[in-house]
């Protein structure tokens, strides 16, 4: 085969045209995708000194760990107890912790470094919980412990992920300004556990910090908070120690969010509920009269339009009960444009109407005026005229659409440009509702429920939940009374009872300065189930409020 004879082709240069196919070939090769994720934290190898070590006098604490793993959160997760002036330094070898110690321990004294949530793989971020390492300088450890676990006060759920932080006495001035350097954190039952404690009186608090947080400092605005009233001696193993977890009402009144939204209204927030909350305008004074104001359930929050957005500056006073709160500024850009939207939102859920509801529209701006031709309405089609568009004599957000709505019906309803009109003249485009009646055996007829209170000087809030314990009804009684629970989908409820000891109508909440807890609630064991055209009615005994 004379072509082999070529220049460019010898034994050599076979050899390397191989090594290099062989070369690319592997490195095609790359690690196999998908499986089963990795959801397990790095585990200890090893620990050196051991841990629980007394006598220790060693300058370097080597945890050693199964995998490559990483720090995170140094500064808010890793803590050591008691505290030192100079804090430990920590850097990682490898697979291994390194740990520096400063030359400033205590003569028999225990020490325990905690890690809280600090220490976690590389690629999946998989933390070790609860991660704690203990020595003694002396001849004996702290030995002490405390346990218990952590719900929620309204919920009476079991809380996760919880920081449970104890406090010796002297030092609980500290709370809510310094972090913690005693804590632990529930696990997923709610449960938690401090060990290696001396002997003394502690404050006992438990945080559930929003996202964001984590540095283990109480942030009233944003953070949950449970205690104990009273300090709590430890001189021993001490068990069932049970705390609930609540979001505590602001103690002062004060503006946490204002500003104006891409629609123009403008937005404010605060950290009370008000009683009878007004809004003024009193710089421009003039927008004051035109001015249209929404708050919300439960009065901590305000939406304010108004007809002229010309203004550079604007001034708003917040009051309750006639009494001045507080006036915010808010600056508006001269070059700022504003989007208004009239499609509204309607109560037809996954495309189903209550047979006992009316069909409502909810716009998120003020309607001044609707023009009810330019609406068709199509009934299988067919298009239906003895239909009413009514306006709520109170909301400006809502309007209703009254017709002889029949189940297994389809229901077009097709709403043409500027079949309404909001403020600055705005009017919405075309939009299309579409929706059945839901058929009336998806409801169960009537509940009634017979209620006995155990105190006449108490006061108590009846609340039905559905499942995911969100309120449906809320019945406030001061004496036995029967409540009728009408026309509800079919499903499960629940009964909840709030002790209203002050009598303001809503549950309350704790107090840290005060030392007061939330105000008491109690779920009954029995459940509402609502079955299709079915009345039933049930006993309901109110226990005597529970003793602290």
């Amino acid at each position: 085969m004379p072509y082999l004879k070529g220049p460019y082709f010898n034994i050599k240069n076979l050899v390397v045209a191989i090594a290099l196919l062989l070369f690319f070939g592997c490195a095609s090769i790359q690690t196999p995708q998908g499986g089963p994720k990795d959801n397990k934290p790095p585990k200890v190898v090893s620990m050196l000194p051991k841990n629980q070590t007394r006598n220790f006098n060693a300058k370097k604490i080597l945890i050693q760990f199964d995998e490559f793993f990483k720090i995170q959160n140094e500064t808010k997760e890793f803590s050591i107890s008691p505290e030192l002036e100079k804090a430990p330094i920590l850097k990682i070898k490898k697979k291994v912790l390194e740990i520096t110690m400063p030359d400033t321990l205590e003569k028999n004294t225990t020490y325990t470094l905690n890690f809280g949530k600090a220490i976690g793989d590389i690629n999946e971020g998989n933390v070790i919980k609860n991660l704690s390492y203990v020595f003694s300088t002396g001849n004996e450890i702290d030995s002490l412990s405390l346990s218990g676990n952590v719900k929620n006060a309204l919920t009476g759920e079991l809380e996760k992920d919880v920081t449970v932080l104890i406090l010796p006495i002297e030092r609980d001035t500290l709370f809510g300004k310094k972090r913690a350097s005693i804590y632990t954190l529930t696990d997923s039952s709610g449960n938690y556990k401090l060990n290696n404690l001396r002997k003394g009186r502690y404050k006992v608090y438990a945080l559930k910090e929003s996202s964001g947080g984590g540095d283990k400092i109480y942030q009233q605005s944003s953070d949950e908070v449970g205690f104990l009233k009273e300090p709590l001696v430890i001189d021993k193993n001490t068990d069932n120690i049970n705390l609930q977890v609540f979001k505590e009402s602001a103690a002062n009144f004060r503006v946490l969010e204002r500003k104006i939204g891409a629609d123009g209204s403008i937005l404010l927030s605060f950290t009370q509920q008000l009683k009878k909350p007004q809004i003024i305008i009193t710089e421009p004074a003039a927008l004051d009269v035109s001015k249209k104001v929404m708050f919300n359930k439960t009065n901590d929050t305000a939406k304010v339009w108004l007809n002229d957005m010309s203004f550079d500056s604007v001034k708003v006073s917040i009051q309750d009960q006639g009494k001045l709160l507080q006036t915010v500024n808010l600056i508006r850009g001269k070059k700022d444009t504003y989007i208004r939207d009239l499609t509204p939102s309607d109560n037809a859920g996954g495309g189903k109407l209550s047979p006992f509801q009316r069909y409502t529209l909810t716009f998120s701006s003020p309607i001044l005026s609707a023009d009810a031709s330019k609406i068709v309405l199509l009934d299988d089609s067919i298009k239906r005229t003895n239909f009413e568009l009514i306006k709520d004599s109170v909301n400006f957000l809502k309007y209703y659409i009254s017709f002889p709505w029949k189940a297994k019906r389809k229901y077009d309803i097709k709403f043409s440009a500027g079949a309404f009109t909001g403020m600055f003249n705005t009017k919405n485009k075309d939009f299309t509702k579409i929706f059945t009646l839901d058929a009336s055996e998806n409801y169960g007829s009537q509940f009634t429920l017979n209620v006995s209170i155990p105190d006449t000087t108490v006061n108590y809030i009846v609340e039905i939940l559905n499942e995911k314990k969100s309120v449906i009804r809320s019945y406030p009684i001061k004496s036995n009374a029967k409540l009728i629970f009408n026309n509800y989908p079919v499903a499960k409820y629940l009964i909840r009872v709030v002790y209203d000891q002050n009598k303001n109508g809503i549950w309350d909440t704790g107090n840290i300065n005060l030392g007061t807890q939330p105000e008491k609630i109690w779920y009954s064991k029995d459940e509402i189930t609502l079955r299709p055209n079915w009345d039933i009615e049930n006993n309901l005994v109110i226990p005597p409020l529970p003793k602290e």
